[in-house]
Order: structure tokens, then C-alpha cells, then sequence
């Protein structure tokens, strides 16, 4: 199997990883408390150093403000629903994933909030004016992706963000779910109150892990309520952060491999892994170009593109182009809306949607070319 779905999850995964995961599973995985047995000691140390070294990676305010989750569904899902209350105004892209869009759509259809949904111009970037435009004396929280997980495009957070702070009771929240592990993030320096991720995309950590950092300007309610390892007595979920929000035990294993994966990307270093993956679109892009018959959705600068890219053939289908690439030449590629409805609607695809190739870090020329030359064996025999 060729394997270019990576925007949905990386595979393979670093071998730090595997190996990591293989040795706390058989040493270490107990429930973690802050008082107790050696191994829950272990295991409450663990977090305690993911936390630190996310929070050194991101340069967030206090290592605590970061939250496990087992996702960048469930961070979204926590800021959104933790922040907002009756009456408050949200904005946010057509960019937009569905983990974004679904509870916020859901909520303005109920009449909890009322909704700004900004188009992107044609190329797939929000102009940061037009978010400022945007904002009302009702304005709580601007939800925007650092990447489109659709085009590719990487949004100008820093000048949102700055936008966002001029206005007291203005969130800025980031889903960095294609771009954690690939291009920097500063949560001080970008004002972001609000970042979620996941870990198994770019930072090569197992499926069910994720956090969210809660800025100090943020003041979320628990998303979940539960044990927490320590404080047993209170009646409510205990206010101290992370145990506020972290109700439940900890997919402290996932975590570990996380961790693993952000050795990687740190040894890699997030410039060379992002210039590899993207060398690979652009090569890809120029093979499509030359054989004809193929609209690539987005714009083609490399300098605000992470590595996903998107196209349609005048041919076939999305679902049946990808369907004959799985089944008759084994390299994985993922058709369809990508959980994206909307900018597919604007840039013309929905229903039908695109064809997403996302090249990793263990990604080669040579599958590329095998890519290439399978899409020209499919379109050529039409």
C-alpha cells in the first residue's frame, strides 16, 4: 500500500513511537494519581511531561492550561461548548472542518448564538479585515483553521489573532489540526486563547489523543465531570487546572506515544518535514499540469500551503478515481468532502467533492511518480 491519506492520520508512524508505546504499556500503564503506587506515580509523571513539553513547543503561559483529549473533535467540542453561552455572537470560515462547523451550525440553529460563517477568496485565505469587519459588541469567539484540511491553505492567525485582541471580550480560537508538528506556533506571540489539536495527524502519536490549551483569557466550564486522580472529596469537579477539565482517566498511553511522535518532529525539526512533504505536492502538481484533464483546487504558493492537495478529473468521479486507485493500484488517497462541506461548496465540488493526496515525512518520489503515472493509466484508458 502506498499511503497518502496522512491529513487524516500519519502512517507509519516514527519507530520512537512503536517503541515507546510497546515499553510503558509493559512497565508503566497504571492510572495515574497524584498520590499513590509507584507505577500511578509513573503514569501521573508522564502527563506531567507531556504537558511540560507541549507547553515549551507551543510557548504557552502554564504547562496546566493544557488539556488532554482524545482528539481535535473533543478540543474543539470543549471550547466551543465551555465558552459560549445564550445571546453570543461566533465567527468563523468556510474552511471550516465539520468539528468546528456541526456544534456551531447546531447551536445557531437552536437559537443559542447567532453565526458569522466568512467566505475565503478564491484561492482558500480569510482576509483578516474582514474579519475585523465582522466582529460586533456581541462578538465572544473567532474560530478559525490554521490549515484547510481540503486546500492546503495556511491562514494568517497572527494578524486574526492581533485583531482579536483589541476587542476585551473577543476568543481567538485555532483548530491546528494540519499544521501542529509542520509550521510554528507561538499561542503567546499568535494570541491565541484557544488552540486544539490532535496527536495522531502531524504530530505521529496513536488515534484517540489530542489537547487544548485554555489561554488565561478563557474561561471555560467542564465539558466533562469526573474522577481525577487526586482531589476525591470536593462535590463539583475540582477548579485546578487541568483537573477541571480533565474528568476521567487519561488515555495516558496515547499520550506517551505523542509524546514519542513530538521527539520526532522536534529531532526532524518542523521546516524540513513541512519543505520534504511539500517538494512532494509540487511534484506531483506538475505531473497533473503536463498530463492535462485535472483542476487543482487552492492556490500554488508553497510559502502558505502545508502539504495537502487537491484535485478533480474532467473524467471520473472523486469516489470512483479514488476507488480504482485503492482497489487496482493499492495507494490510498481520500475522496470526497473531507468533512469540509462548505469551501467544497464554494469552490464548486460539492457533492461530489475532491480527491485529497497528503504526502508524509516517509513519503518518496518514487510513490509520488507511482501516483502519477497510475493517474494517467486511469484518465489515459477513458
Amino acid at each position: 500500500m502506498i499511503y497518502l491519506d496522512n491529513a487524516a492520520t500519519s502512517f507509519p508512524k516514527p519507530e520512537g513511537v512503536y517503541v515507546a508505546l510497546d515499553r510503558f504499556a509493559r512497565t508503566s500503564l497504571a492510572n495515574p494519581g497524584r498520590a499513590g503506587h509507584a507505577m500511578a506515580l509513573a503514569a501521573e509523571h508522564a502527563l506531567d511531561d507531556a504537558r511540560h513539553r507541549l507547553n515549551r513547543f507551543l510557548n504557552g503561559r502554564d504547562l496546566n492550561r493544557f488539556i488532554f483529549t482524545y482528539n481535535g473533535t473533543d478540543s474543539l467540542n470543549i471550547a466551543i461548548k465551555g465558552v459560549l453561552e445564550a445571546g453570543d455572537h461566533v465567527i468563523t470560515t468556510d474552511l471550516e472542518h465539520n468539528s468546528v462547523s456541526r456544534p456551531l451550525v447546531a447551536m445557531a440553529n437552536a437559537g443559542f448564538i447567532t453565526l458569522t460563517q466568512l467566505p475565503s477568496d478564491g484561492g482558500g485565505t480569510v482576509d483578516p479585515d474582514v474579519v475585523r469587519a465582522a466582529i460586533t459588541p456581541k462578538t465572544k469567539l473567532v474560530a478559525i483553521t490554521h490549515a484547510s484540511n481540503v486546500l492546503g491553505t495556511v491562514q494568517p492567525i497572527e494578524e486574526i489573532g492581533r485583531i482579536c485582541r483589541e476587542f476585551d471580550r473577543v476568543l481567538f480560537l485555532v483548530d491546528a489540526a494540519q499544521t501542529i508538528g509542520v509550521v510554528p506556533i507561538d499561542v503567546q506571540a499568535q494570541c491565541i486563547d484557544l488552540l486544539a489539536f490532535p496527536g495522531h495527524k502531524c504530530l505521529f502519536g496513536p488515534t484517540g489523543t489530542g489537547a487544548l490549551y485554555v489561554g488565561p483569557k478563557a474561561k471555560v466550564k467542564p465539558w466533562r465531570e469526573g474522577g481525577t486522580g487526586g482531589d476525591s472529596s470536593t462535590p463539583t469537579q475540582p477548579s485546578e487546572y487541568p483537573y477541571y477539565l480533565e474528568g476521567g482517566t487519561p488515555n495516558v498511553l496515547g499520550i506517551v506515544g505523542m509524546i514519542a511522535g513530538l521527539d520526532f518532529v522536534e529531532a526532524e525539526t518542523p521546516a524540513k518535514l513541512r519543505a520534504h512533504e511539500l517538494a512532494l505536492c509540487e511534484r506531483l502538481r506538475g505531473r497533473l499540469l503536463a498530463m492535462g484533464g485535472f483542476q487543482i483546487a487552492g492556490h500554488a504558493d508553497t510559502m502558505r500551503r502545508v502539504a495537502t492537495m487537491s484535485f478533480q478529473s474532467e473524467i471520473l468521479s472523486a469516489t470512483e478515481l479514488g476507488g480504482v486507485l485503492d482497489q487496482s493500484f493499492a495507494i490510498a488517497v481520500r475522496p470526497g468532502l473531507h468533512c469540509a462541506p462548505y469551501i467544497h461548496r464554494s469552490f464548486g465540488s460539492y457533492p461530489d467533492g475532491l480527491v485529497r493526496v497528503s504526502p508524509g515525512p516517509f513519503t518518496t518520489e518514487a510513490e509520488i511518480d507511482q501516483l502519477a503515472d497510475a493517474l494517467q493509466e486511469i484518465t489515459g484508458g477513458l
